[in-house]
């Protein structure tokens, strides 16, 4: 039978607004609001003046209160509730990807700590349920890989630019009208928003802990006319694709980067705000997951079913770090891209390995080869000032991902007999 949940609420924002009326109306969730905090107190809001408080201590000290919903903005001051929260034994829910992915390893300690839960499905891909499929589903399977276009926003900038032929900063700019994207787009086209979910995807599908600063982001806020072109006269897209990979070492890369798709590929067809998540294993072999990415709606929709989960006890149990703690980070990996530069010079400062192509015109140079990762992390100020552009190409890793997966296999079959 499902607990009663009386609920904190931080944040009154569409998602939280969206809450509110959901749950009013809702018969099959055993929950309700008791106060809001919020921070602007001259903003004119659709319920009770009574319900809202500006002083945080009041939901955070309250004994009646044994959920807090965290839906703010500020991560530095989420944090500082969902610690605080958690410390005071109470159970979270948030969808704040920049705090967890930056706390994650402290927030799983705590909550074991204190025995309470921490759920975040929100922070994740918008409506799609990627982390719970991942820890109940793919609980035992022997994942390879997860990839996937995980940011809304920057889809549907990059959908424009191809289907409408509108320009980067036209499209930007329609995004913005629509409430896709900030007035600071930062944080979705350049690769952070992407990154924050890569690094909690990467916990719960191969129970890798990884700061933000380690892992290598890179955005579509460079993209240009000609690399558009280039795309469209091989019957290619560009997507933003994170890709969380395991090695056949037992080590695990993440990064994210632009990269061309083909129409064989499952992120070709999602457009516009929606997101895609392609999840590779050995023996479920790959699956799909898709839904919207971008707006309260789909957020709103992930929030509500984390409380809903939390009604019945769920907690998160992290089982793929249990089964193999300080699984290490491999950043050393290279890469198959397309370099889009401005003088032949610039193919020798970024140290090739390997070039397969090279096309130079007037007004158009380009490169595709080999490029360790490393070299990437080194020039990324000068790709962004200089406003080149880097986009990983479908051959992705240069590894033989294929014999690795093999073998990784074969090992698990042959320990599975011995036991």
């Amino acid at each position: 039978m499902a607990t009663k949940l009386k609920i904190g609420l931080f944040g009154f924002g569409c998602v939280g607004y969206g809450l509110y009326e959901v749950l009013s109306k809702s018969q099959g969730i055993k929950a309700d609001i008791v106060k809001i905090c919020v921070k602007s107190k001259n903003k004119k809001r659709p319920i009770d003046e009574s319900y809202f408080t500006y002083n945080k201590q009041e939901l955070l000290d309250n004994p009646e209160i044994n959920l807090i919903v965290e839906l703010i903005d500020d991560a530095d001051e989420a944090y500082q509730i969902v610690k605080y929260a958690l410390q005071k034994g109470k159970h979270v829910v948030t969808a704040n990807k920049k705090m967890v992915a930056n706390h994650l390893r402290e927030l799983v300690e705590l909550q074991a700590e204190h025995g309470v839960s921490l759920l975040y499905e929100a922070s994740s891909c918008g409506s799609i349920p990627i982390i719970r499929t991942l820890e109940e589903y793919y609980d035992n399977e022997l994942l390879f890989k997860v990839s996937g276009i995980f940011n809304g926003t920057s889809n549907y900038i990059l959908t424009k630019t191809i289907q409408e032929n509108l320009s980067y900063d036209a499209a930007l700019k329609k995004a913005q009208e629509l409430g896709f994207a900030e007035t600071d787009p930062t944080n979705d086209v350049a690769g952070f928003d992407a990154k924050f979910k890569s690094i909690i995807i990467a916990a719960h599908a191969f129970g890798l802990f990884v700061k933000p600063e380690e892992v290598f982001n890179f955005g579509i806020e460079t993209v240009g006319t000609a690399d558009i072109k280039y795309a469209k006269e091989k019957g290619l897209k560009i997507k933003l694709v994170p890709n969380i990979i395991k090695h056949s070492d037992g080590s695990v890369s993440a990064f994210v980067l632009p990269q061309f798709v083909s129409p064989g590929s499952y992120l070709y067809n999602v457009e516009n705000e929606f997101n895609g998540v392609i999840v590779e294993g050995a023996f479920s072999d790959k699956q799909f997951l898709s839904g919207k990415g971008a707006g309260g709606h789909p957020t709103g929709s992930a929030v509500l079913s984390d409380i809903s989960a939390l009604s019945y006890g769920y907690k998160y149990e992290y089982k793929k770090f249990h089964q193999k703690e300080n699984v290490p980070f491999n950043n050393g990996v290279v890469l198959n891209v397309y370099l889009r530069f401005r003088d032949k010079k610039e193919i020798e400062r970024f140290g090739f390995t390997e070039i397969h192509e090279q096309y130079s015109s007037q007004h158009y140079n380009y490169v595709i080869g080999n490029l360790p990762i490393q070299k990437l992390v080194e020039n990324k100020e000068y790709i962004i000032k200089e406003k080149l552009f880097v986009a990983l190409t479908e051959k992705g890793i240069v590894e033989q991902e294929a014999q690795e997966k093999a073998e990784v296999k074969s090992k698990v079959l042959v320990e599975n007999e011995a036991s």
